[in-house]
Order: C-alpha cells, then structure tokens, then sequence
C-alpha cells in the first residue's frame, strides 16, 4: 500500500486578494513540489486548494496518506466533523462549497489522516511550503479563481 506524507499550506495577500499554494509530497524516496497563484481568492481558499491538489496527484487509489497542515479551517473540518454535516446540508450556508465538493470527490479515494501543526513554528516543510504560496500568489498574470468569482457573482458566502 502507497505511504506518502503531505504538506499544504496557502497564503493571500489581503482576503481577499492575491493567493497562492505550496504543496509538499513526499512518498519513499520520491518528492513533488507544487504551487500555483491566483488572482483575486482567500486564504481558505488556498489553504483547501493546496490539499485538494496534493489529493488530485496522487495516482494510485487507496493510498495512506498523512497531511499536515497549519489550517484549522480544513483540519477541524475534517476531524470536528463539520465536513460530514455541511455534506448532509447540501453545504447550504458553508463557505467554499465548490472546493468541498472538489474535495470529497479526492478525498474518498484514499485514506487520510490530517494532523494540525503550528504555522511559522520551525517545520521546515510547512515553512517551504508557506514560502512556495506567497510566492506564487506574487506571480503576475494569474489565472482568476473562477469558483470564488461565480460566488460573489451570485452574492454567496464567500
């Protein structure tokens, strides 16, 4: 069964603003990095961005899969169990509806543990990870992010 480890962090400049992800994966001795900018999103947005990405890549189904981020806002989605909740609300009121949909499709194709860890405390992959967002939301000519357009397009929770 595949191991790989994951770490995701996003960043906007103001929020909203700018934006950008940093994904780490590392599986045995191999290692990708990803990071893309967008025009115009939220640090949510990024932040669950980032993990639905790194989900997206992996090849193989029912993988173990460890991600490790310092967003409250997925990691308790995830382990408080409000995903579950906002899934049987048909994420009626829940921000970021788009991305959650995006994320369940990933998410139940593997097996996945999210551990919480503290932003900007040393770990040398969050903060390659938080360096790789910024700068990728300091790109120019970034691609818009349509989901959180069409949301405030038909005044939704943003």
């Amino acid at each position: 069964m595949t191991e790989i480890t994951v770490y995701t962090d996003g960043a906007a400049r103001g929020n909203p603003g700018n934006g950008g992800y940093g994904i780490i994966m590392i599986s045995g001795k191999y290692r990708k990095e990803i990071s893309q900018g967008f025009a115009y999103t939220t640090n949510n947005r990024m932040e669950l961005m980032a993990v639905i990405v790194a989900l997206e890549n992996i090849k193989s189904v029912n993988a173990n899969v460890t991600v490790f981020s310092d967003s409250r806002y997925v990691v308790d989605a995830i382990n408080a169990g409000w995903l579950k909740s906002w899934e049987i609300r048909h994420f009626k009121n829940i921000k970021n509806p788009d991305l959650w949909m995006r994320f369940l499709k990933v998410y139940r194709l593997h097996k996945i543990k999210f551990v919480w860890i503290e932003g900007h405390a040393g770990n040398p992959f969050n903060e390659l990870c938080d360096k790789m967002a910024v700068e990728a939301s300091m790109q120019t000519n970034l691609p818009e992010d349509k989901g959180y357009m069409q949301s405030i397009e038909n005044n939704a929770l943003l």
